[in-house]
């Protein structure tokens, strides 16, 4: 077999493969009686009231499921639309992780994800990092921008990565992680961080910037979950291609899994000696 690069996506998704085997006997704390099920992974979306975003995170989760058979996966959205978290957790029994579809550690990461748990003592839970910076990300962005059309060798090319944004610093860090991953994974085309709301620039200023640098081909790739406002707006923004949200791509389905891997085997966790909600540090 041919070896992986080290920090690659494909090295992270056969990480993830092998440490799934291994999950059948883990347990948040203590030791996992045989047979017992396993922790419901509770995938957290932002909401909207698009239409269109509801099917297209249905869809993600429909390949989680694909992707690990007998894993109970639910869905709590933290606004605007249903199911809402609170009662997709009220509903729940036992252990959760909840997986955060956000791509930072912005204030519902650190906020809203801890609040929620602590408003449901009758789980024993945790919280998974969220979706970003990982190269499986990259992959996903990647894997967009091509269905879009975009072609790396033509002209003077450059790409603008469209988050929803953030007051927190952290957050914004992160966006420009994943900014250096997905230009590494465009073999070093300079990848401009904007932001729909909260932080600057916005995609328009990032568009004239790199303009002004004497990029000719400027494409924009969404870091978003599904369609939404934030989405669409940031689209508009795009003088030429513009990828369409991630929603469904096999990378994104299995960056799920190992964010909920990594919570499952962290030491910290949600017990009577430790915080309620472990956000799993990597």
């Amino acid at each position: 077999m041919a070896a992986v690069p080290l920090g690659s996506g494909e090295l992270a998704a056969e990480i993830t493969a092998q440490l799934s085997t291994r999950l059948c006997g883990v347990r948040l704390r203590g030791r996992r009686h045989p047979g017992a099920a396993a922790p419901t992974l509770v995938a957290v979306a932002h909401g909207s009231r698009d239409p269109r975003a509801l099917p297209a995170v249905r869809a993600l989760l429909d390949r989680v499921r694909a992707l690990r058979p007998g894993l109970p996966v639910r869905l709590g959205n933290i606004e605007l639309d249903r199911p809402l978290l609170a009662d997709t957790l009220a509903e729940l029994h036992g252990e959760a992780v909840l997986v955060p579809l956000l791509f930072g550690r912005g204030y519902h990461v650190t906020h809203d994800l801890p609040a929620a748990l602590a408003a449901a003592p009758h789980l024993t839970g945790r919280i998974a990092e969220p979706l970003g910076p990982h190269p499986l990300l990259a992959e996903a962005l990647h894997g967009r921008l091509l269905e879009a059309g975009f072609a790396a060798g033509r002209g003077s090319t450059a790409v603008v990565l469209a988050a929803a944004g953030s007051r927190a610093a952290r957050s914004t860090r992160d966006t420009e992680h994943i900014a250096r991953l997905l230009s590494d994974r465009l073999g070093g085309l300079p990848v401009l961080t904007a932001y729909a709301s909260a932080a600057a620039p916005t995609v328009a200023e990032a568009v004239r910037e790199l303009t002004a640098r004497g990029h000719d081909r400027i494409a924009v790739a969404g870091c978003f979950t599904a369609p939404g406002r934030f989405a669409t707006q940031c689209a508009a923004a795009a003088p030429g291609i513009a990828a369409e949200p991630l929603a469904d791509h096999p990378a994104l389905a299995r960056l799920v899994l190992h964010r909920y891997d990594q919570a499952l085997l962290a030491r910290t966790g949600s017990g009577p000696e430790s915080p309620r909600a472990a956000t799993v540090a990597v």
